[in-house]
């Protein structure tokens, strides 16, 4: 019996290959494919999708599709050698085993494999979430006898309605503009990138529409152990320049004495795990990152076995990861070494968020040895890795300090912030840092010299969406997937509806 297991990606085949001991690698057609126990296991792997939906009609709109073959697309010639490399191997074969990511794009990929190329019915399924050794040894042991085929036509069913949405609405708007132009100018819009493109037209519509109103407000401005501290007026903003005038003759310059003083404190919560938006808008607000850069990254990270699997909605870690393990392993990292040392003399039980994925847990290191990271990589890992630590820790705390400044009657006020108990945010290091705000010590009645302004401002449009705030909005509203958001606004860019960050659309 020979069984042929198939990846997604020649680096996935090759960690696969590896957790079986010792593989042998061969070549067919220059593609690299491995032998395990004597030939009785082969580990191929595809490039991706090696399937595509094409029209089998002409006219549009059009409604008729059939799975063809990939590689006779533009730029796609290189998938030729893995088609007929896995064509090949199958014919050797008496099982097939579907490894591939497990998710809806894998389930597709994996299913055309199968039934396309193999010409079979149905295989054997292999689920992970790390390309460890271990983890793979036990998706292999514990391989299901059939494709999830909830997963696999829940996917079929999305790249066809794609198709249905991009290919024909592009038609008919290219058609439509090239009537008023009186030249053809092709254009292109689809399922989600249409209600995308939408979201960011109807806010520069409000943008354009927008009528500034004007505002004055009044600020003591006060020096204190050589700080400056702007209090202001607590009426905040005066929509009338008399009334603003007024007070700010009234209280020019003069000396203000303190009436209240009132401290409030607030928690600073435990993060929750890392699901791929929370990630990707992490890495945005620290390192600037874009969320398709955030996403490549992360899929080399895991490639490599360094992290879980990052197209995940979910915000859980299961017991079943034995997270002890993860941290003392992480702990033989000098880099990680203290703070690992200290997260393990906790009770280890995870904060969680409310998200879950049926497919794959939250997002989290494997504790495999990372060796030398590309500066991006090795960022991005740490940030990983950091927010795993935190997770295990106590809530912290801030101190928020009001102060009411009466002058003249007129009341003002301004505040301070300071962190007054640090915890989950040690092990989270620099991406937990907040603006220290400290006030020095003042007591009520103590006289304040303050100097007065005037500002007159006036009210803004909103602001627009920057590729963190979008890719946000697109989860809330349910708007495409994980995967995909993502790969939407880096196609609006490339097709010149968007430019800029935060985004505008163009004309």
């Amino acid at each position: 019996m020979v069984e042929l297991i198939i990846s997604e990606k020649p680096s996935a085949a090759e960690k696969i290959a590896a957790c079986f001991g010792k593989p042998t690698l061969k070549r067919l057609n220059g593609v690299k494919y491995w032998e395990v126990d004597n030939g009785r296991i082969l580990i191929g792997s595809a490039v991706g999708h090696l399937f595509g939906l094409k029209k089998t009609e002409r006219f549009y709109p059009v409604f008729n599709l059939e799975w063809q073959p990939s590689y006779s697309g533009k730029g796609a010639s290189f998938q030729r050698p893995y088609f007929q490399t896995l064509k090949s191997l199958g014919k050797k074969a008496d099982t097939v085993t579907v490894a591939t990511d497990y998710d809806l794009e894998g389930e597709v990929i994996g299913l055309n494999i199968v039934r396309e190329l193999l010409g079979l019915k149905d295989a054997n399924r292999m689920k992970f979430s790390t390309l460890t050794s271990t983890e793979l040894q036990e998706a292999y042991k514990n391989k299901a006898k059939t494709l999830n085929w909830g997963q696999a036509n829940a996917g079929v069913v999305r790249h066809t309605l794609d198709w249905y949405y991009g290919i024909n609405l592009s038609q008919i708007i290219s058609k439509s503009l090239s009537v008023v132009l009186n030249r053809y100018q092709p254009l292109s819009i689809g399922r989600v990138q249409g209600p995308s493109l939408a979201i960011l037209a109807e806010r520069e519509i409000e943008i354009k529409k927008f009528k500034p109103e004007p505002f004055w407000q009044i600020f003591a401005n006060l020096w204190l152990n050589s700080q400056k501290f702007q209090a202001v007026h607590e009426k905040d903003k005066f929509w009338k320049k008399l009334d603003a005038d007024k007070i700010f003759a009234k209280v020019k310059d003069k000396s203000g004495r303190i009436s209240e003083i009132n401290k409030r404190k607030q928690k600073v919560v435990v993060p929750v795990p890392f699901d791929l938006t929370s990630l990707q808008i992490e890495a945005y607000r620290i390192f600037k990152y874009s969320p398709a850069m955030t996403l490549k990254i992360a899929q080399t990270l895991y490639t490599k076995a360094l992290i879980s699997y990052p197209r995940t909605s979910s915000q859980k870690l299961p017991k079943a990861l034995n997270l002890k393990k993860i941290i003392s392993k992480l702990g033989t990292n000098p880099t990680y070494q203290e703070t690992a040392k200290e997260v393990l003399a906790t009770r280890l039980i995870p904060k969680e968020g409310r998200k879950s994925d049926p497919a794959h847990p939250a997002i989290h290191p494997t504790g495999e040895r990372a060796g030398t990271l590309e500066d991006p990589v090795r960022k991005v890992y740490d940030l990983i890795v950091r927010r795993f630590f935190s997770i295990f820790g106590q809530d912290g705390e801030r101190e928020t300090t009001t102060i009411k400044l009466d002058i003249e009657k007129e009341s003002f006020k301004f505040a301070g912030t300071i962190t007054t108990k640090v915890a989950w945010q040690k092990w989270y290091g620099q991406y937990a840092r907040r603006k220290e705000n400290e006030l020095p010590q003042l007591a009520v009645s103590q006289v304040l010299k303050q100097n007065t302004e005037l500002a007159a401002k006036e009210t803004q449009p909103p602001a627009r969406y920057n590729v963190a705030s979008l890719i946000k909005l697109l989860e809330k509203q349910n708007l495409g997937t994980k995967a995909t958001r993502s790969q939407i606004i880096e196609t609006l860019v490339k097709r010149n509806y968007i430019q800029s960050n935060p985004m505008e659309v163009t004309d």
